[in-house]
């Protein structure tokens, strides 16, 4: 199955196996840390060289994603570039980024790694409530009661039958999205960091050729 339908505040959510977030309802497409140019900003401080596809291939997902569902809003959940500097793109990655926002409501939110590419246009926010949504890079412990939070940051990862995949976590509260970009690493879903956001109902939604729904309790 290629996504993961489920209804949380009222509003139906599909956690798709790209490891992007879309709302049929308002036709709203969520990504999160998308981290483009981070080869680019790696091979600028001196680190370890490596190929630069990252943008590429980030972009080519996210094109696919924005053919099959056509949305009338996309939301960049924050780090949407790997540094401010790397929101300089090559002209053909800006101009790929140009089409694809073209016609659509396109919401930067503001990341730890970035302030937002205010030059590539869209509308540039801290955080966005839409309804019982609540939009933020980051998930917080404290959280008005009735809300859905939906945030991304921590890359999380898990282990199922000895291989490591992105995924999605998820609960009645709070939704963590996946990494988007290409190159990105993770954080393991045993972390205590997630122990102090989710309940012991909270599922684990992997990422991959489809995806894959289990209990937040039976992965590593």
């Amino acid at each position: 199955m290629t996504h993961h339908g489920f209804r949380a505040a009222g509003i139906a959510l599909e956690a798709r196996a790209s490891g992007a977030l879309w709302l049929p309802e308002g036709r709203i497409l969520v990504v999160s840390d998308l981290h483009l140019g981070k080869s680019e900003r790696i091979a600028r401080r001196g680190g370890t060289l490596l190929p630069p596809y990252d943008t590429t291939e980030t972009l080519t997902r996210l094109d696919a994603e924005i053919s099959a569902t056509d949305p009338a809003q996309v939301i960049c959940l924050g780090d949407s570039f790997d540094d401010p500097a790397a929101a300089q793109l090559p002209e053909t990655a800006q101009l790929w980024l140009t089409r694809l926002m073209a016609g659509r409501d396109w919401v930067w939110i503001e990341g730890n790694h970035d302030p937002g590419p205010v030059a590539l246009g869209g509308s540039h926010r801290a955080s966005l409530s839409i309804g019982p949504l609540l939009l933020r890079h980051i998930a917080e412990a404290a959280q008005p009661q009735g809300q859905l939070e939906i945030s991304g940051h921590y890359h999380p990862k898990a282990r199922l039958a000895g291989q490591s995949r992105p995924c999605f976590l998820r609960d009645a509260r709070r939704v963590i999205l996946p990494a988007f970009g290409a190159y990105t690493g993770g954080l393991s879903v045993r972390d205590p960091l997630f122990s102090a956001l989710f309940g012991a109902e909270a599922l684990a939604v992997l990422t991959g050729r489809r995806a894959l729904a289990v209990p937040l309790s039976a992965v590593g």
